[in-house]
């Protein structure tokens, strides 16, 4: 009897048990899926208020609900933003800048944090710690600074100003960078150097080709960065020929209003590149998060 009561009573709570489970398998299932559909809304829900802006015209854009449909859809408004808004120069500035800053940060990040994990000096300590140092100073307090050694060297108004910045201040990719070189053996640069190998073509030949995941990581941080950045072109290439996508737009702000159904078209027109960039690498980005977040 005391065994069979025993049976019984581990059996109830066995069940008991089981039930608690469920509920909260089942509780933090709903949860999940409850975050998820708030943090589709909250990026949705902008998205499709300035779709529907760009359809609009201006009288109704100003009287009409943001969610109401568009009695009017004009499409004119996507041409307009095209052609006089110079969207096609800007996506071609924009391209050159992106295209430039990214090779150059590559090449820099991957070779500075190629050095700094590998070759364990206290100059590489050193430099570490300046990185760090260099990461909490606000860089809006420096921008009169840095503004003034631009003008000084005559590169206020180019594009080399805004590309020399964006390479040079990326310390966020070389500790991405880093993260990446831990998982890569260092037996496997030993080998090379034994075979004859010097550190040029053990970091051409093997350290870049295995930081592809980290690459694609710093690419896409880097040119959506970039891509969105209004305050460094508007300050550093203030020109209509130098505009860029973030600030062809702004030239329908006017001192009297802003014609917000076209800035509207125009945002819509800007978003396809980017969306189109972030779907070809979306495998690549997600690869390389999980990667740098497992250390062997």
């Amino acid at each position: 009897m005391d065994g069979f009561e025993a049976n019984f009573s581990y059996d109830v709570g066995d069940d008991g048990s089981s039930k608690g489970a469920r509920f909260k398998r089942g509780l933090f299932t709903f949860l999940k899926y409850a975050v998820l559909v708030i943090a589709c809304l909250i990026v949705f829900i902008p998205l499709i208020v300035v779709f529907l802006g760009s359809l609009k015209n201006n009288t109704e854009f100003l009287s009409s609900n943001v969610f109401a449909l568009p009695t009017s859809f004009e499409w004119s408004n996507y041409k307009t933003a095209f052609i006089d808004g110079k969207v096609l120069l800007g996506l071609k500035n924009t391209a050159i800048i992106i295209l430039i800053s990214c090779t150059g940060t590559i090449i820099t990040g991957t070779m500075t944090a190629y050095v700094l994990q590998r070759f364990k000096t206290l100059f590489g300590k050193v430099l570490k710690a300046a990185f760090l140092l260099a990461t909490l100073f606000p860089a809006i307090s420096m921008q009169v600074t840095v503004y003034r050694i631009m003008n000084g060297f005559h590169l206020v108004g180019t594009m080399a100003a805004p590309i020399i910045l964006y390479v040079g201040t990326d310390i966020i990719s070389i500790y991405i960078f880093m993260q990446f070189l831990d998982n890569i053996s260092t037996s496997l640069d030993e080998s090379a150097i034994m075979d004859g190998a010097n550190y040029f073509t053990v970091y051409f030949r093997i350290i870049l080709p295995l930081l592809k995941p980290a690459i694609a990581t710093v690419l896409i941080i880097k040119v959506i960065g970039i891509y969105n950045d209004f305050y460094t072109p508007q300050l550093y290439m203030p020109s209509d020929e130098l505009s860029v996508v973030s600030t062809s737009l702004y030239r329908f702000m006017g001192p009297y209003g802003a014609k917000w159904e076209i800035i509207f078209a125009g945002i819509v027109i800007c978003i396809i590149p980017t969306l189109v960039i972030f779907i070809s690498l979306q495998k690549q980005i997600y690869a390389g998060l999980v990667n740098g977040s497992v250390k062997e």
